[in-house]
């Protein structure tokens, strides 16, 4: 069973990720927090495994409270919410440590998957936050950037920054999922960064996935 915990300041919002993921074989549903200060204590007495949080909540906001709680318990995965239209969080989350991007009005079935993904200790990203966070944040390619990678781990950053799975990526190279699973550390630890978001950003920076290349 995977603990979950999620966060938002809309009633709404939590009401419907309580149906969604509340009856779910594998999920135990721990509750739903209204803001960040909610969060961080509802983690401390509940003790998660998967938070799922919502960046712009009145107070503590979704940003610092992802910051807390990572520097708390480093181990326990957070997914961010988020909505293009307003949101300029995003980098933010990111830097405070979160391991996964998912639209809020995206699809239900990739919730799932983010959430048991992060559970097994791998960031999923909804393929449409890659792009155009990258789209709007990224500076302009640098040349010359992860030359220190070997050509498999090249490919498997591209992939990543593409918003592949472990899973996707070890049927596209016909390789095992352990093997991506170690190949994505191995890229992460040479690049110096803790997460898909990160290494797709450094994809996308060093000139190695075009920003308008699709998934």
């Amino acid at each position: 069973m995977i603990r979950l915990l999620i966060a938002d300041d809309q009633r709404l919002a939590r009401e419907g990720l309580r149906q969604l993921l509340g009856p779910e074989p594998g999920i135990d549903f721990l509750g739903a927090a209204r803001d960040g200060d909610e969060l961080i204590s509802m983690a401390g007495e509940h003790r998660p495994e998967v938070i799922l949080t919502d960046l712009r909540m009145p107070g503590t906001d979704g940003i610092t409270a992802i910051r807390r709680l990572t520097a708390r318990a480093p181990d326990c995965p957070i997914i961010a919410l988020t909505t293009f239209d307003t949101d300029e969080y995003l980098f933010g989350a990111l830097e405070a440590g979160a391991v996964g991007f998912l639209l809020k009005d995206g699809d239900p079935e990739l919730y799932l998957a983010a959430i048991r993904a992060a559970h097994r200790g791998q960031g999923l990203i909804d393929p449409q936050v890659t792009r155009r966070l990258v789209r709007r944040f990224a500076t302009p390619p640098v040349r010359g950037q992860g030359s220190e990678l070997t050509l498999r781990e090249t490919e498997v950053l591209r992939l990543v920054a593409l918003g592949r799975s472990n899973a996707e990526i070890a049927a596209e190279l016909r390789i095992a999922a352990g093997t991506v699973k170690i190949h994505v550390s191995r890229v992460l630890s040479k690049i110096g960064v803790r997460t898909r978001v990160q290494a797709a950003i450094h994809a996308y920076r060093s000139g190695l996935v075009p920003a308008d290349e699709e998934r």
